[in-house]
């Protein structure tokens, strides 16, 4: 058969062949070169696991810069003096077409496999009754939506097409429509739903990982492409539907750091060991070599970690921003009273000492950053050693083996959103404050709410229950539960209760999900339902502390243009 070869700028296609024993991908030349077969229809089974893995071979690509970009661009994380170049243009957005990791390109080549295989997959062979590649062909189209959503989030606006490119003349943007986040949304919500109860393939373990933790949730994909639209009421539909699907549930669970006393004294820290690729609370990952001459590592460990290939150099750390709001938290404690044996209830005060300022506050930060002398370092060595427990490596390895993309939290926090502008922020802060089971939901909701809420804060009795069900604030907090001073004010009107309790989620997102890539598409995301720039602008710009605002990223953030990276 005849075989091709186009270079382009725009697209690049590698049509996988793929290496099971590593995450490697065999091509016949670079990844500026589209390689493919013409007449091949996808028709066996092997045809669409290798297919399907390769696409995953792909996303490795963007794996580290999806959390980069989500991370250094907002206000949680702030670079050393050790940070290299392109990680500081991407914090000053400063990116020119030079950085590495401003390539649109690698996006495109998961679109355009994806194209390929969604165009070629013989989606009509039947075996026992069952479509043979339907739970593949529902895969590819979940990832098809989310790159093509990180593309429209990273830059803006981004040429859309949905068929395979087969020749250099079809590769020219101008031939292409240009669509907005918003746009691709809308899109993909259509194209997407027919799948949503789709179960995913099973390939059992490739490598150390679960396969099936490297597919998106189709429900999730969904409410993330609906809340980017505005349309709050189906995303929350969609992320409820997900975390409550009967034979597959998905309660918070409490994995909280905490205070164990009212003294104040010992920390008992469940939280950091959740992140993990086996851990309940991990729902999709892209798997990531960790040799590389198997192929693509992640380098997040040396940007968050000492290590010795950085001479134990931490490139980025907690913000002054980040510091201030997990601070400004109060951490609330309920025990018994040895004498009357009577529930009491304790609040932290700012008099207490603490063996380390991190403990100050919400206990997460403290958890999750790690700063120890190292006092025989050489010269040539950091005596500072960080470690970042969300990067942290397993054993002697080098490199992390997977980049997570979804956690459970996630998912809690934009339910949480998604019910808060549909119009039901008792609900919304219920998910932070109590966690949603059914005695929370009649005690702290009002009936008129939950009538009006209905099936979207409907939690089966038996299976989301007290001990398995917790606010989000409470993992790092305390009993915020317990916590008067954290509610809903008495206000005038609907509208300011809405922009209250997100303001509320903003700040819990902080907390729950700092350092994971998270942050700049959330603040963007929240910024885009106000309608005001600036809500992101001011976050951004003081992420050097309160006392310390970057008046020039102030300005050049209010203006939404100066939020994307320039498509070259």
């Amino acid at each position: 058969m005849k075989r091709k070869y186009i270079h382009k700028a725009f697209i690049a296609l590698s049509l996988p062949l793929f290496l099971l024993g590593g995450f490697a991908s065999c091509t016949e030349a670079d990844s500026d070169l589209v390689s493919f077969t013409e007449n091949n229809t996808l028709d066996t089974p092997n045809d669409t696991v290798y297919s399907v893995l390769g696409i995953v071979n792909k996303l490795q690509k963007i794996a580290d810069r999806t959390i980069l970009l989500g991370e250094l661009r907002g206000d949680l994380t702030a670079l050393t003096e050790h940070a290299n170049l392109d990680l500081q243009a991407i914090a000053n957005f400063t990116a020119d077409a030079s950085n590495p990791y401003n390539n649109a390109r690698d996006y495109y080549a998961i679109i355009q496999n994806c194209n390929y295989f969604l165009a070629n997959a013989d989606t009509n062979l039947v075996k026992q009754g069952r479509r043979v590649f339907e739970k593949e062909y529902a895969v590819v189209k979940t990832y098809r939506a989310w790159t093509y959503l990180q593309l429209a989030i990273n830059y803006g606006s981004v040429p859309f097409y949905t068929e395979p490119l087969l020749a250099e003349k079809d590769a020219q943007p101008s031939r292409f429509p240009f669509y907005t986040v918003e746009q691709i949304a809308d899109y993909f919500v259509n194209d997407l739903a027919p799948y949503v109860d789709v179960d995913f393939p099973s390939y059992g373990a490739v490598g150390e990982h679960n396969s099936s933790r490297f597919y998106l949730p189709v429900r999730v994909v969904l409410g993330d492409l609906c809340l980017w639209a505005g349309r709050y009421r189906e995303a929350a539909k969609f992320y409820h539907d997900f975390l409550t699907k009967q034979g597959s549930i998905h309660p918070t669970y409490a994995n909280t750091i905490a205070w164990d006393s009212f003294e104040f004294t010992d920390i008992l820290d469940g939280y950091a060991s959740q992140f993990s690729a086996n851990n309940s609370e991990t729902l999709s990952l892209i798997p990531m070599e960790t040799r590389e001459y198997d192929g693509i590592v992640s380098r997040l460990t040396d940007v968050f970690n000492s290590t010795a290939e950085n001479n134990y150099y931490y490139q980025a750390t907690h913000s002054a921003a980040y510091d201030e709001l997990s601070r400004s938290q109060q951490y609330t404690l309920v025990y018994s009273d040895p004498v009357t044996l009577l529930p009491d209830t304790v609040y932290a005060s700012d008099t207490i000492h603490y063996e380390n300022d991190l403990q100050r506050g919400d206990l997460r930060l403290y958890s999750i950053y790690k700063l120890r002398s190292q006092p025989t370092a050489n010269a040539s060595q950091s005596a500072l050693r960080q470690t970042c427990q969300k990067y942290r490596t397993s054993g002697n390895d080098r490199f992390l083996s997977y980049v997570c993309l979804y956690r459970v939290q996630h998912v809690y926090l934009r339910y949480a959103e998604a019910l808060n502008r549909a119009g039901f922020p008792q609900s919304a802060f219920a998910v932070l404050k109590y966690g949603l089971w059914k005695d929370n939901i009649e005690k702290y909701i009002s009936e008129t709410e939950r009538n009006e809420a209905g099936e979207l804060i409907s939690f089966n009795q038996y299976t989301f229950l007290r001990e398995n069900t917790l606010g989000t604030h409470s993992r790092g907090s305390g009993n915020a539960n317990a916590d008067s001073t954290y509610a809903i004010p008495p206000f005038a009107s609907k509208t300011d209760s809405i922009l209250y309790v997100e303001d509320r989620i903003c700040d819990e997102m902080a907390l729950e999900t700092a350092a994971e890539g998270q942050r700049f598409p959330d603040l963007m995301r929240l910024a885009m339902h106000r309608n005001d720039p600036t809500f992101l602008a001011a976050k951004v710009a003081a992420r050097r502390g309160t006392a310390n605002v970057d008046a020039s990223l102030y300005a050049r953030l209010s203006d939404k243009k100066n939020w994307y990276l320039p498509l070259e």
